[in-house]
């Protein structure tokens, strides 16, 4: 299986592809900026929805009381009092040295993923490109970037199955909606907590504007703590730290 970091139209399409793979099923949970693709066991798009609920209300109401929390682009004090989803996304932001904000999807993706599994004995959330896994077999993750890149469609992490439950998420200065001061094409990071993941592709994408960067992001990432593997693509060069196992896309 793989998951691209790609426009929104593509990503759904390939989503699609999943649909007929046996033993799984494959659905879609949206609620407002949110957007799940979820592959589980069995259909669980009631306890996903629920789940996407309560993360939501629980982030909106922080946020109508703590307006910082949304727009601050360095970490903020640890809140104790705070709702354990945005305790974690403090907790990745301090680690990483970026807003809590730059956390909200692989928080997302791990907590719904975390509630499904007592319904599911495998399951898989993607959430804009940031996926959390949790499977009982090997598993290929393909980054997917820009066309015109000469790693397109060539590049994924290989993953035994005793390494999940596991987050990978994706950061690009050249894809997608969120917000980098970087220029990589890819910035994956590889860790066991989906925010933790999620902030330190934001911090390390922010660090590469070109392949001179890739050396000083690397010697950044060893000293963010509990990160498993970092990949980072720039235009023609690519670097990679880590325990991580580098394959081809397997043809489809």
């Amino acid at each position: 299986m793989a998951f691209k970091q790609n426009t929104e139209a593509s990503r759904r399409c390939y989503r699609l592809s999943h649909q007929s793979k046996a033993g799984w099923v494959s659905f879609q949970v949206k609620y407002r900026e949110t957007d799940l693709w979820i592959r589980a066991r069995q259909d669980l798009s009631k306890e996903a929805t629920s789940t996407v609920l309560t993360c939501r209300h629980q982030l909106e109401h922080y946020i109508a009381q703590h307006p910082e929390f949304l727009q601050a682009m360095e970490p903020l004090p640890g809140d104790r009092a705070a709702p354990e989803l945005v305790r974690h996304m403090l907790e990745a932001s301090g680690k990483t040295g970026v807003g809590p904000m730059a956390s909200v999807a692989g928080a997302i993706a791990e907590s719904v993923a975390r509630h499904l599994k007592q319904f599911t004995s495998e399951v898989v959330v993607e959430n804009g490109g940031d996926c959390y896994l949790d499977l009982q077999e090997d598993a290929t993750v393909g980054v997917y970037i820009e066309p015109d890149s000469p790693f397109h469609d060539k590049v994924a992490l290989q993953f035994t199955a005793d390494r999940f439950p596991l987050s990978i998420c994706t950061s690009s200065g050249t894809i997608g909606h969120s917000i980098s001061f970087g220029s990589a094409d890819a910035v994956s990071v590889v860790a066991g907590n989906g925010a933790l993941a999620d902030a330190a592709a934001t911090a390390l994408g922010n660090l590469v504007r070109g392949p001179a960067d890739l050396p000083r992001a690397l010697e950044r990432a060893t000293h963010i703590p509990s990160l498993e593997g970092v990949l980072i693509i720039v235009k023609d060069k690519m670097a990679i730290w880590g325990k991580l196992e580098l394959t081809s896309l397997p043809r489809r």
